[in-house]
């Protein structure tokens, strides 16, 4: 898969799918723009990227801010003049459940940067994906589409059911300029998603959820994300891709 000098702007770089990603664009020959606010974690992103012979442009930005996204967006198109590909792929979870009086706080944080700030940046970039031919690809989860592991990751489940039919709605409205969006649903990924979230559970013990007793790399969801991204899903818009080593089946 080529994506030779296409613009591929990645949010919530800094690390796991996202930061695989953006190397993986930039192994096939994309300008890539990685997004996030941890910019010790972003210049490191930018050194992996760098080795394959590309530079990306780094934009701190917290999305979740109407004004930062705006202005990433904006800083994209100054830097290329384009934008083709959009990865909505920033996303977090803070613990919150309907008994321990934390989940309108959870709530509104959570679909504050999940939901809220895709629609937005997707919003953002419509016009200049239109004229590119361009198309999404939202990071989602089977979170989703499953019975939440804890009471407390229900913000989380709920803001992935609504990038599930946000991609659907999505998708059918941009169809008509010939821009595709598409969505994956990872299952257990290795990353420092849970870390990150103050959970602190050993993701490792949930091998025994999936059916094919594994948990996935970053790396193996993001070559899905470039395959929906590229030539060879061009039939394909509207659709979520789950990967998640049979833990739906289970």
């Amino acid at each position: 898969m080529s994506f030779k000098d296409k613009v591929v702007f990645i949010s919530g770089a800094s690390s796991g799918i996202g930061a695989a990603s953006a190397i993986e664009f930039t192994k096939e020959g994309a300008n890539v723009v990685i997004n996030g606010r941890n910019e010790t974690k972003l210049k490191n992103v930018y050194q992996q990227c760098e080795k394959h012979g590309k530079k990306p442009v780094i934009i701190k930005a917290d999305i979740s801010k109407d004004d930062e996204a705006k202005a990433a967006i904006e800083e994209t198109i100054k830097q290329f003049g384009k934008l083709d590909i959009l990865v909505n792929n920033a996303g977090f979870t803070k613990p919150g459940s309907i008994l321990d009086g934390n989940l309108l706080k959870s709530y509104d944080e959570v679909m504050g940067t999940n939901v809220r700030a895709a629609m937005h940046l997707t919003a953002l970039a419509a016009p200049h994906l239109i004229k590119a031919k361009g198309n999404i690809v939202n990071v989602s989860s089977i979170s989703g589409s499953s019975m939440p592991v804890k009471p407390q990751l229900i913000s989380y489940c709920v803001s992935k059911a609504a990038i599930d039919h946000f991609t659907r709605c999505a998708a059918l409205e941009l169809s008509e300029h010939g821009v595709r969006v598409n969505a994956v649903s990872p299952g257990p990924v290795l990353t420092d998603f849970r870390r990150n979230a103050g959970i602190g559970e050993d993701i490792t013990e949930r091998e025994n959820l999936t059916a094919l007793k594994r948990i996935s790399e970053s790396i193996e969801i993001a070559d899905l994300i470039l395959f929906l991204a590229s030539d060879k899903a061009k039939g394909i818009t509207g659709s979520n891709y789950v990967s998640d080593n049979g833990c739906l089946i289970k």
